[in-house]
């Protein structure tokens, strides 16, 4: 199933995770409304202006599943309104702060998340855009701290 020109439904459930334990990642009929509207509205643009594939690493999380990789009991993912997307080590030579600046710059986003590497780029890019309501425009940057994550601004 399309959800958009260049974004489909497997590559937004597509869990080893999932696979691996059994676990059902198909989104409910308001959650492919809130994908479609994420795809339109993030990923299609992102896509347009690089010309080239975007790699998500992260899409839908059903409950179950955003429960067994640990995620946040508030996060997007399970309502279809967030994508992590990882262009590192792809051969187009699209970084992951390329995509960052991009969409910070750009887009109208609800949360843009800096993911953990390095000043110089991040490990990925965490993006939502919430369906209903105003987007925050929030932008963070995560960050392991005695072994915990922690969201500071983004500056």
């Amino acid at each position: 199933m399309q959800l958009s020109e260049h974004l489909n439904l497997a590559e937004v459930t597509r869990s080893e995770t999932a696979k691996r334990k059994g676990i059902s990642n198909m989104p409910t009929p308001e959650h492919l409304e809130n994908f479609k509207n994420l795809a339109i509205n993030i990923f299609e643009p992102i896509r347009k202006h690089f010309g080239k594939p975007i790699h998500i690493s992260s899409g839908y999380r059903s409950k179950q599943l955003n429960t067994a990789i640990g995620g946040s009991l508030t996060s997007q993912h399970c309502s279809g309104e967030a994508i992590d997307i990882d262009m590192d080590g792809s051969a187009n030579g699209i970084t992951n702060k390329q995509v960052f600046d991009y969409i910070k710059q750009y887009l109208n986003f609800d949360q843009l998340i800096w993911e953990f590497g390095t000043s110089a780029n991040p490990d990925w890019v965490h993006v939502s855009y919430k369906t209903n309501g105003k987007q925050r425009k929030q932008i963070l940057k995560a960050v392991k701290q005695g072994g915990k994550t922690s969201y500071t601004p983004y500056v």
